[in-house]
């Protein structure tokens, strides 16, 4: 009877064993490729927001806004790249936004949300998005998308928090 008992539960710890072996050998071998490649769309994403940056350095800030997770510096001065993340109506909306040296947007793009499609999700369309594209720290001109308030005003707070990390970041620098 415990033989009946003990051999199946012996073999599939085994096998359990080694499929995990296996998955770890696995995500060991990619992991640093998926690194590489989440970094390279990151840095496409922030050449996007702003493309007259020649690259960008990782800047270290304390006293952000909770909705601002990274600040970068361009390089050659042209401005900052801001990584946003605030709480939408559907979930977390993930956003980039770049402000050049005279306080002006240069560009905003939502990397990922979970908006009710049709409604919550014209925040990562058009016109909504290029509304904000040389605007200064008043927004002056940026309206909400009417029917999805909760997630324009979610984005336009972010947008209002960049601007905040800005004047952080750039009474820092000097």
């Amino acid at each position: 009877m415990k033989k009946e008992i003990v051999a199946p539960i012996a073999v599939l710890t085994v096998i359990c064993l080694f499929i995990a072996a296996i998955l770890a050998f696995t995500n060991q071998v990619t992991a640093p490729i998926i690194k590489a490649a989440a970094d390279q769309r990151a840095e496409q994403a922030r050449l996007e927001t702003m493309p007259e940056a020649d690259g960008f350095t990782k800047l270290e800030c304390s006293g952000l806004p909770e909705t601002v997770q990274e600040v970068y510096e361009a390089n050659n001065g042209a401005g900052y790249v801001f990584m946003l993340k605030t709480k939408g109506y559907g979930g977390d909306m993930e956003l980039i936004c770049g402000i050049d040296g005279e306080g002006k947007i240069t560009s905003c793009k939502t990397l990922s949300h979970s908006e009710t499609a049709g409604v919550g999700a014209k925040t990562a369309e058009e016109p909504f998005r290029s509304q904000f594209t040389g605007v200064g720290e008043d927004l002056a001109g940026v309206s909400a998308i009417s029917g999805a308030t909760i997630s324009s005003t979610a984005y336009i707070g972010a947008i209002q928090d960049a601007f905040t990390a800005y004047n952080l970041v750039k009474e820092g620098a000097q």
